[in-house]
């Protein structure tokens, strides 16, 4: 019995297969720049196979193929980095000899909101919430903490905030070591989370006599 040949794919159905997987979320959400140059060159020299020239040989299906291959694997190799910042080296709250106060990093934070420089905000508010527990004894001043581990310290006498500290962390280190762009949501949900945990008695202490 003779096994049936591969599926070869004509330049139609090449490009409606590159369309498909280069529609997915993760490709949008990366930056356009570079995708957006690939993908127009391969378009472009996709739609070349239907021109008018009768003269030019056929691109045999294997080489359609293989391009496409290429181009997917190229998008998936450089696309997914840029979107999981966890993929990075871990990288501490506060930049290197930081001796800035609680009240310096709310003020540098309110200026860059003031700016709309929303990526600025979020990060220098988090920083504000991190040395302000550090002010109030809530967590040891340590050189080389990374925001998450920040969040996870707090969560103990902050418990009913655990998920926004969790996702204060994860917001902190897409602006920082990512490529996330913050929002005016993303620096009043921060600037909320700072306020609350400056007002709120943490649970340790309220379990004192």
């Amino acid at each position: 019995m003779s096994a049936e040949p591969p599926v070869l794919p004509g330049a139609e159905e090449a490009r409606r297969w590159a369309a498909e997987e280069l529609a997915k979320s993760e490709y949008r959400d990366a930056e356009s720049g570079w995708l957006d140059s690939l993908w127009r060159s391969l378009l472009d020299w996709l739609q070349s196979l239907d021109g008018p020239s009768a003269s030019d040989a056929p691109v045999p299906g294997p080489v359609i193929g293989i391009v496409i291959a290429v181009v997917i694997a190229a998008a998936v190799i450089l696309a997914r980095p840029r979107l999981n910042p966890k993929s990075r080296q871990a990288k501490d709250v506060f930049e290197p000899d930081s001796a800035l106060t609680a009240a310096d990093y709310r003020q540098r934070s309110e200026a860059a909101a003031a700016a709309r420089k929303w990526g600025d905000a979020v990060v220098d508010r988090f920083r504000a919430l991190v040395r302000s527990a550090e002010d109030r004894i809530l967590l040891e001043a340590q050189p080389g903490r990374t925001a998450d581990e920040a969040a996870l310290a707090l969560a103990g006498p902050f418990p009913a905030d655990a998920t926004r500290l969790d996702r204060a962390a994860r917001t902190f280190d897409a602006v920082r070591f990512g490529n996330w762009t913050a929002d005016r949501g993303d620096y009043e949900a921060m600037e909320r989370l700072d306020t609350d945990l400056e007002a709120a008695r943490p649970v340790r202490l309220e379990a004192l006599p």
